[in-house]
């Protein structure tokens, strides 16, 4: 029910502001030549450690890799070695490095076996459920109360003619900082993909709050007829109102919809009532509903059944309620998402009505649009299926990945007399990377749907000239990917 557009839009959205913000491992810079010996010592050890915490983590490095910290898994279920490893920094480091690889291979395993009877390692293997910075602070607390005091180590370091204790405990802090810094880039990632899902959820409240609001405005009209009632001497009309509008069959058929009240329960967000301001908004929504022709054209006929009351209400909602800015700033207090799910989710939520009434479709024609049984309000699912369910997690994840490489695609094809690659707009990248990402990690999305999908979010969210840009740049690209063999569509 939500849909591949939505879910693009949304993975394009929370990848802007994850690339946009996100921070890698940062490795302390080179000392310069006027550098003091113990920076220059402790710039030695921050890369040393590195090397060394790949060992210990088993990450193959040079000679002396494959020893695991203990016979059980040991801290492979530590994200950090692994982290480091697939860094570029740290990859150029390595490589400019490969003499260093094996100084501390004579105190390795009695370093490993040093480690495993260490409390720390006690206290981090009971954790059931580690966050990053649960890795990140179990390294930090080894090379400072383990690696550090450790004998063999020191001996190690004291080859160096630099050595001095000032720069080996320098040398620990500038390794903190790397890890501290992957600590807040592991954060941020993984608030993007909570951010992510969390924003299609909240478009599926969106979709319940619409088959709420009939419910929410006809006990409005309720109350203002009991406060009539009340009133000194009330007219007949008042003593005695109309139940045509709050007698409505679908709002009967809403409320005793049980997936629907089951869902707001769980989720207050989606019931309107809860919304601030909820009050003011729907007075003046009803009024509006109230002043309207299709009103009292309804008020005017007589008493129908099922299908005529729920194609009025399905009415009210597409011609009146979804149009006004009284809706609209209503939506604004609840949720920044629900600007951009709205067109969407309308849509579903007035097919879900018409679906409560429609005739029942011929032979041949779409199924999902015909009826279940009359008077029935049967809820549509989050996601069609699995597959839609798992797309735009894979689709953050791929960009995130392989950003790089989709970056250096892109680069290929501008023409740098033209353009100049640094100053395109961000959202064009970003745009573009995850086309990229689609086209060649989706082989049963036709090209024509990907590049189409992109254009328009392009033109939507970036600069007008966005989408011809785009267009053309992608062209290129699907181009070089059929020509490469990666793909054939």
């Amino acid at each position: 029910m939500i849909n591949r557009s939505l879910i693009r839009i949304k993975t394009v959205q929370i990848l802007y502001s994850y690339l946009l913000t996100r921070s890698d491992f940062r490795l302390a810079p080179a000392p310069d030549a006027e550098a003091s010996r113990d920076r220059r010592f402790a710039y030695s050890v921050h890369q040393d450690f590195i090397i060394l915490l790949l060992k210990l983590s088993s990450i193959p490095v040079g000679v002396g890799n494959g020893m695991t910290l203990l016979p059980d898994q040991g801290i492979k279920k530590n994200r950090v070695g692994r982290a480091l490893a697939a860094n570029n920094a740290v990859q150029a480091m390595l490589a400019a490095n490969r003499d260093r690889f094996t100084i501390f291979d004579s105190c390795l395993e009695d370093l490993m076996e040093t480690i495993g009877r260490h409390p720390l390692y006690a206290a981090y293997r009971r954790k059931r459920k580690l966050t990053m910075a649960d890795d990140v602070d179990f390294w930090n607390s080894i090379f400072t109360e383990v690696v550090r005091k450790h004998k063999g180590v020191e001996r190690v370091l004291r080859r160096d003619e630099n050595f001095s204790h000032v720069g080996f405990d320098q040398g620990l802090k500038l390794l903190a900082t790397t890890l501290g810094g992957f600590d807040d880039t592991r954060a941020s990632y993984d608030k993007a993909r909570n951010d992510l899902d969390e924003s299609l959820r909240r478009a599926y409240d969106l979709y319940h709050a619409l088959l709420v609001l009939p419910i929410a405005l006809t006990e409005l009209q309720l109350e203002r007829q009991e406060a009539a009632k009340k009133k000194y001497l009330p007219k007949e009309e008042e003593l005695n109102p109309s139940s045509r509008f709050t007698g409505n069959l679908l709002v009967q058929a809403l409320r005793n919809c049980t997936a629907l009240t089951d869902y707001t329960v769980e989720h207050p967000e989606a019931d309107p009532a809860t919304w601030r301001d909820f009050d003011i908004a729907a007075t003046r929504i009803l009024d509006s509903i109230i002043k309207s022709k299709l009103y009292a054209e309804y008020m005017d006929s007589p008493a129908g059944d099922f299908a005529t009351d729920a194609a009025f209400w399905r009415e009210v909602l597409r011609s009146i309620v979804l149009p006004s800015d009284d809706f609209a700033e209503l939506m604004e207090t609840k949720s920044v998402y629900w600007n951009d799910d709205l067109a969407i989710m309308s849509t579903f939520a007035l097919k879900t009505i018409r679906r409560s009434y429609a005739a029942p479709k011929a032979e041949g024609e779409d199924a999902d649009d015909a009826e279940t049984s009359a008077g029935q309000i049967e809820l549509l699912p989050m996601f069609m299926n699995t597959d839609d369910e798992r797309f735009g997690a894979c689709l953050f994840e791929l960009v995130v990945e392989n950003r790089e490489k989709y970056r250096a695609l892109i680069d290929s094809f501008i023409n740098s007399e033209q353009w100049d690659s640094e100053r395109l707009a961000f959202m064009d990248i970003v745009v573009m990377m995850t086309a990229i990402a689609e086209i060649i990690n989706f082989p049963s999305i036709p090209v024509p749907v990907t590049m189409n999908e992109y254009i328009e979010i392009a033109n939507d969210y970036s600069t007008p000239k966005s989408g011809q840009f785009i267009n053309g740049i992608l062209f290129s690209v699907v181009r070089k990917l059929n020509d490469d063999g990666i793909i054939s569509k």
